[in-house]
C-alpha cells in the first residue's frame, strides 16, 4: 500500500530535476521561495502559501528552483477513490482536471494545509494503527481547504458527476484499446446516451469529442516527452494505421505529429 502514497519535500524530490510521468494525482505545495513546476507545455510560478495540482499522466518537472521549499504529495487514483464521494471531490472545481487546465491557487488559510501535509510526514513515517485510514482524511481535509479557497475568490462551483469521472478515467486507462463510446459505456455500466448527456453539460462536446481530445494530449505527450516515433505513437494510441494517426493528429491540431515532434 505504502507506493500507492508519498509525501517528500522540494529537497528530497530529485526525480522532479528531469521532466517524468506517474500515474497518481500529484499535489505541489510550495512555502517558501520561489520554483517553476513545468506540467506538459506550460510552465508555473510557486510562490509561499501556493499549490499546483497535477492529474495522474501528465508529465512535469522543477525548471528553476529559487531557493524553494514545500511538498510534494502524491497518491494514486485506488487509494483515494474509495467511493463516488472521493471521486468527485478530488475533481471537484476542477482540481486535478484531466483537460490540462492545471493552475496556480493561493491558499487562504495555507497553515492549515502545512498542518496537514506535515501530519501525512509524520503517519507514513511512523505508521501508527490505521495510518493510511488517517491520510485519506487529512488528503481530504487539503482538497476541501482547497475548494474553499477558489469559492472565496469567486470561481463558479463545478461539481462533477461520478459517472463521467468513471468515464475519464476508463479512457485514460485504455488508450491501447481504442474503445468506441459504446465499448466503454458497457465497461461502467451505462449508455452511450448518457455519457453524451454527461460530456456535454460537463464540457460542451459529445462523448466522442471529449475521448479525441484526451488522445490528443496523451498523443504529445508521446511524442514530445516519451520521444516516440511517429508510427509508435500511433500504435500506443490503438490505431492501425500511423497514417490515419497523422491525419487525425493533424485535424485536430492543425500541424502534422512529425511537425509537433520538430517543433520541440
Amino acid at each position: 500500500m505504502q507506493e500507492m502514497i508519498s509525501i517528500k519535500t522540494f529537497a528530497e524530490a530529485e526525480e522532479l530535476q528531469n521532466p517524468r510521468r506517474v500515474l497518481r494525482y500529484v499535489l505541489i505545495f510550495c512555502t517558501a521561495g520561489e520554483i517553476t513546476v513545468s506540467v506538459d507545455e506550460r510552465g508555473y510560478i510557486l510562490i509561499p502559501n501556493t499549490v499546483l495540482t497535477i492529474t495522474s499522466g501528465q508529465i512535469h518537472s522543477f525548471t528553476d528552483n529559487k531557493n524553494a521549499e514545500g511538498f510534494v504529495l502524491e497518491f494514486t487514483y485506488n487509494f483515494f477513490c474509495k467511493d463516488d464521494y472521493d471521486m468527485e471531490l478530488i475533481f471537484h472545481n476542477g482540481l486535478f482536471c484531466h483537460f490540462a487546465m492545471n493552475e496556480i491557487i493561493l491558499i487562504d488559510n495555507s497553515q492549515i494545509v502545512i498542518n496537514q501535509l506535515n501530519e501525512i510526514t509524520k503517519e507514513l513515517s511512523e505508521q501508527p494503527y490505521q495510518y493510511l485510514i488517517s491520510v485519506h482524511s487529512r488528503i481530504e481535509l487539503i482538497l476541501v481547504e482547497i475548494n474553499r479557497t477558489k469559492i472565496n475568490r469567486g470561481d463558479e462551483i463545478y461539481k462533477p458527476e461520478a459517472l463521467f469521472l468513471h468515464f475519464l478515467e476508463t479512457v485514460l486507462k485504455n488508450f491501447d484499446k481504442n474503445l468506441s463510446v459504446a465499448e466503454i459505456a458497457g465497461l461502467i455500466g451505462t449508455t452511450e446516451s448518457k455519457l453524451n448527456e454527461l460530456s456535454k453539460l460537463h464540457t460542451s462536446n459529445t462523448a466522442q469529442n471529449v475521448i479525441y481530445g484526451l488522445i490528443i494530449s496523451e498523443a504529445k505527450r508521446l511524442l514530445n516527452y516519451e520521444k516516440l516515433s511517429v508510427k509508435e505513437t500511433a500504435y500506443a494510441l490503438g490505431f492501425n494505421d500511423p497514417f490515419y494517426f497523422s491525419n487525425f493528429f493533424k485535424k485536430h491540431t492543425n500541424v502534422s505529429p512529425k511537425t509537433y515532434k520538430e517543433m520541440f
